[in-house]
């Protein structure tokens, strides 16, 4: 019997997570038992991000940590940052082998080989030459209540700040009948919400047949038993067209949870990073949300300090995010991305300005926060409740995002209760009373 140990380490997005937890299962079915990181393991996995220098920085460290707590341990680097930078990462002392965003399925098979042949270590293929779904998939989710599942993997878009397009490759659709299959899984382990999640899911279908597309994918999970909640990952604003928001809003299950990537609100900027949009199209789309949904959450992405970004372009991001009143906006600041086109732009902006407008950013939006959990104010909702924070005290979300906390004896995990929210000024979560 194998009693190796594997433990986990994984940066960046819900898909890096939900593709360590298939590599766990993969690790698991071979014998292998999980422990944590900090654990002394025979086998480490860091699963990495590149999506921006700090997610490179923090991948290395991880490297470095694995071999301090075990210097005879097989070092895997896995992911995005090995995909794109795969000679860097194979010169980091500390690393054993490497496998990008291709051929997961494999890692065991892979360290195997490279116990037998230690110069066998590099596992890294092109990654834009492919252009079918791996079947990484999971059959028994390690969450709590909410089960995220990953549809899609790649993105053709090629914004001129990111690398992500050369992480992930193009787009590839997991088959409907593969996504179903985990639904009704994770349905029958007593999953009330399910989380569609890609790398860029509005282009789910753009790849398959018979008319496919993430609506059809969404009505189809909506009709398999158990399933309470269907949430969505980050969308592309111009998916969202009348027909789309319409069917979506005669999707039984579906939270009214829209996470659209902004990332600037000036129609320049916008046009330097290469968005499809301008700012007055967008404003449209989420004034089509609103009426066709009540208290939907639009929440965003925005970066500050793309190249050539001038005080009076921030200033109107500044003023975007005011008129449309937000509930929730990550800040990040703009990151080099090498191959990329504005790594090349000039105007680089400098370190200081970027924490500056971030700040500055931030404050806006933690305004406009407060003022949507005013306006939930009072409502009583379905919250499901996802775990006990301490004793008596549980913890959940409304079906629009909003964190509930709630006191109470019963034991409430995994139950969707309708809910009373109370406000308190400053808090970011609300109350919940029980009637």
């Amino acid at each position: 019997m194998n009693n190796k140990t594997v433990a986990f380490h994984t940066l960046g997005c819900k898909v890096n997570s939900y593709d360590t937890e298939a590599m766990m299962e993969i690790f698991e079915k071979a014998g292998y038992r999980i422990v944590g990181f900090a654990e002394y393991a025979d086998v480490y996995v860091v699963n990495t991000c590149t999506v921006t220098h700090l997610g490179d920085r923090k991948s290395r460290n991880m490297m470095r940590k694995a071999r301090r707590t075990n210097p005879d341990a097989v070092i895997v680097a896995v992911g995005c940052y090995v995909q794109v930078a795969p000679d860097e990462v194979q010169a980091i002392e500390e690393v054993d082998l490497i496998i990008g965003t291709k051929n997961r399925a494999d890692i065991v098979a892979d360290i195997e080989a490279y116990q037998k042949d230690k110069t066998q270590n590099n596992f890294v293929s092109d990654i834009m030459r492919e252009h079918h779904y791996e079947d990484l998939n999971i059959t028994e989710t390690k969450g709590k209540t909410r089960a995220f599942l990953k549809v899609q993997e790649g993105c053709n878009q090629f914004c001129t700040y990111c690398i992500v397009p050369f992480a992930r490759g193009p787009v590839r659709s997991r088959p409907v009948d593969a996504v179903l299959s985990e639904v009704k899984r994770v349905a029958a382990h007593g999953y009330a919400e399910v989380v569609l999640t890609g790398i860029h899911i509005a282009s789910y279908g753009v790849d398959l047949e018979d008319g496919v597309d993430l609506l059809s994918l969404i009505r189809a999970v909506d009709k398999v038993e158990g399933v309470k909640r269907i949430r969505l990952g980050s969308l592309e604003p111009l998916l969202l067209t009348e027909e789309f928001v319409q069917g979506l809003s005669e999707v039984r299950a579906f939270c009214p949870h829209f996470h659209l990537s902004l990332q600037s609100g000036c129609d320049t900027v916008l046009s330097r990073m290469g968005r499809k949009y301008t700012t007055a199209q967008y404003a449209e789309i989420v004034k089509r949300v609103r009426r066709a949904f009540d208290y939907p959450a639009i929440t965003t992405d925005i970066m500050v300090g793309f190249p050539g970004e001038t005080e009076e372009e921030f200033e109107a991001t500044l003023a975007f995010v005011e008129q449309i009143h937000f509930y929730q906006v990550h800040v990040f600041k703009y990151s080099r991305r090498k191959g990329t086109k504005a790594d090349a732009f000039q105007g680089q902006v400098p370190e200081e300005i970027k924490t500056e407008r971030s700040h500055r950013l931030t404050q806006r939006a933690r305004a406009c926060e407060q003022d949507f959990l005013k306006a939930n104010a009072g409502r009583t909702v379905p919250v499901l409740y996802e775990r006990a924070k301490e004793e008596g005290v549980y913890e959940g979300h409304t079906d629009n995002y909003i964190p509930v906390v709630l006191k109470t004896i019963e034991k409430m995990n995994g139950k969707i209760i309708e809910t009373e929210l109370l406000y308190k000024e400053s808090e970011f979560h609300m109350t919940g009373l029980l009637n």
